[in-house]
């Protein structure tokens, strides 16, 4: 999600892959859709392996929630993103994954101001 969200807020201002460090076998669907209602397509791509060289090559690693480990790269900036989780609070399907969407939304857009500005 965060990977789609940042391309359509910085268009060509800055570079993102996406990559985890348990990757599924496909795009969550509910994922998928809640992102296609703000325009971003992520239908077709296909989850992988975060990899050491995916790490000395960004110049920062944004890693999503909690239950994600990587290990440090010396020389790579990281930055560790744990999200609203909406079922805490009974909210779950759809409306929690468009919950966690605008959550992950505000903060690449607090990230492509920074990355920006610098």
């Amino acid at each position: 999600m965060a990977a789609g969200l940042m391309d359509k807020v910085a268009g060509d201002t800055v570079t993102t892959a996406s990559a985890g460090s348990k990757p599924g076998s496909a795009v969550n669907d509910l994922s998928a859709q809640v992102l296609a209602e703000v325009g971003v397509d992520i239908s077709q791509n296909v989850p992988r392996q975060i990899t050491v060289e995916d790490q000395e090559q960004a110049d920062i690693v944004v890693i999503l929630g909690p239950e994600a480990q990587v290990d440090d790269v010396e020389g790579t900036l990281y930055e560790r993103w744990e999200t609203d989780e909406p079922s805490d609070r009974g909210i779950d399907g759809i409306e929690r994954m468009r919950l966690v969407r605008d959550d992950i939304l505000e903060r690449v857009t607090d990230l492509h101001a920074t990355l920006t500005t610098r």
